[in-house]
């Protein structure tokens, strides 16, 4: 049975043959602005293609603030930004990627209910934010989605995202956290689009209805169809996406995960042992080791290279004569005086005649340059 052209997903794979008409076009629109084809490749086009339910036009304004939106924030450096008070910042506000769920996406996870705004904005500020949300989004395309991907032998391009509200009570109703849930939300829904999957939010108390009401006005229809609101009871529901082994046991999975920094590694397939960080501030212990590494290899290079060089100009000497060994002096490192010329009496001299002397001195003088100059 043949598929209605509205089943198509839209996803690398399963496009009808309007969907790929409108690829074609708008990879051809990308091309033309000489963007890198490996970075954005078909399945990033698809997601802003996606949506803006594959209407070129919209899609192409979208792509074009999205550009020009990069260009503004250096996004491409992104990854030399160093986000010093992220241990801070986690103490205040605790988040972390933690596994996979059954199909590979990894889970994201906000624990919201224990955020602390005031003390979070004492340590950092808005824009540092935003750059920290920014190099998040990239770590995600560069480096998770693809072990994912290789975890799993299938393209892997969407996250399951878990909000938990436990504790957060009436001081989750305020414009401040609104303003910092828009914060974050902006910077994915209009630069990093089709990066949620699935999100639940979990432990939402009574009043958190009045706060979603409000939430869910800047939210395209796609994505509030893509949330999922629970409150204590949510075990059973996350169960069918998560095995129980990768579910944090703050959530009634076995994966220890509370009083422990296990969050805060970013434990997956991109970081099974947790051991190899995710951002670049972590890592500065290992980025001066391997700098080290780095630089000692370029010393041994230059080094060979050097004895490369002399060994080249030793084998350019060439003597006609046959060599013969000079009578041999008591006084071995005194200078002593052969055929007019001024040298020392070892035990390897040798005693050169005029005319292979001349040529000698020339190849001498040449070997002098060379270690003068190494």
């Amino acid at each position: 049975m043949s598929k209605k052209d509205k089943d198509y997903t839209g996803f690398p794979g399963d496009c009808n043959q309007t969907q790929l008409k409108a690829l074609a076009d708008f990879r051809n629109i990308v091309n033309s602005m000489g963007l890198n084809e490996k970075v954005y490749d078909d399945p990033y086009l698809l997601r802003f293609l996606r949506a803006r339910k594959f209407d070129i036009n919209k899609t192409q304004v979208m792509f074009n603030d999205f550009i020009k939106w990069r260009k503004e924030n250096d996004v491409d450096n992104i990854m030399t930004y160093m986000f010093e008070e992220l241990p801070q910042v986690r103490t205040h506000y605790p988040h972390g990627y933690h596994k996979t769920d059954k199909i590979g996406r990894p889970i994201y996870i906000e624990r919201i209910g224990m955020l602390q705004l005031n003390k979070l904005f004492e340590i950092t500020s808005e824009q540092r934010l935003i750059k920290y949300y920014i190099q998040s989004y990239e770590l995600l395309l560069k480096r998770i989605f693809p072990a994912c991907s290789q975890a799993k032998g299938t393209r892997i391009d969407q996250t399951f995202t878990i909000l938990d509200l436990k504790g957060g009570s009436m001081k989750m109703v305020s414009k401040q956290v609104y303003n910092f849930i828009q914060l974050a939300s902006n910077v994915g829904q209009n630069n990093y689009p089709e990066i949620l999957g699935k999100m639940y939010i979990v432990n939402a108390p009574m009043m958190f209805t009045g706060i979603w009401a409000m939430i869910k006005i800047w939210l395209d229809e796609k994505t509030k169809n893509k949330i999922t609101i629970l409150g204590s009871s949510y075990k059973d529901e996350l169960l069918k996406h998560i095995d129980i082994d990768n579910l944090p046991d703050f959530l009634g999975g076995n994966s220890k995960c509370e009083n422990t920094e296990a969050l805060s590694l970013n434990i997956g397939p991109w970081n099974p042992d947790g051991t190899k960080p995710l951002f670049p501030v972590e890592q500065p212990a290992q980025q001066e080791e391997e700098t080290q590494e780095l630089t000692q290899t370029q010393e041994d290079e230059d080094q060979k290279q050097k004895l490369d060089q002399l060994k080249s100009a030793l084998a350019d000497m060439q003597f006609a004569s046959p060599i013969e060994k000079a009578p041999h002096n008591p006084n071995k490192y005194e200078v002593t005086t052969q055929n007019n010329h001024m040298v020392s009496d070892t035990p390897l001299n040798t005693e050169v005649g005029e005319e292979d002397n001349q040529f000698s001195q020339q190849q001498q003088q040449q070997l002098q340059q060379q270690l003068q100059q190494d």
